[in-house]
């Protein structure tokens, strides 16, 4: 059904916070957007299957502060419906868009998880400590 896939569409582009940017040139190659226009269109794919939890590996890495910003955003709009997991290697990231952190170091170890406020507050692990600060990483 043409229509029903042009709602979900523009659905799924209002959501990313894409539709008013785009909605002219629907039928371009998305190569022709921006870095952060592109980011968005992944995530509006994404939300097209309505998953329950969506991950985001480095979702801002490449993007300008105002890109990222959006970014940002819309992951805490996001949030408000699914879990959304974000992989990261900014700290602040990290704590600017999550409401619990794990530390992953080196080998992939898990070396701490709780409340994104406890982690960049008062961490347990002395490794933890170090990274967040900027000791090491």
């Amino acid at each position: 059904e043409p229509r029903r896939e042009e709602a979900l569409v523009e659905r799924s582009l209002e959501r990313a916070a894409l539709w008013k940017e785009v909605n002219d040139r629907l039928d371009d190659n998305a190569l022709g957007l921006s870095g952060g226009q592109q980011q968005r269109l992944c995530i509006a794919r994404c939300l097209a299957v309505d998953p329950e939890v969506i991950l985001m590996d480095e979702p801002a890495s490449a993007l300008d502060p105002i890109a990222t910003s959006k970014i940002e955003d819309l992951i805490e709009d996001l949030a408000q419906d699914y879990t959304v997991i974000v992989v990261t290697h900014s700290m602040q990231q990290a704590a600017r868009v999550s409401d619990q952190t794990a530390v992953f170091l080196t080998g992939g170890e898990l070396v701490e998880y709780d409340d994104t406020e406890k982690i960049f507050e008062n961490p347990e692990s002395q490794r933890v400590e170090d990274y967040i600060s900027g000791k090491f990483g």
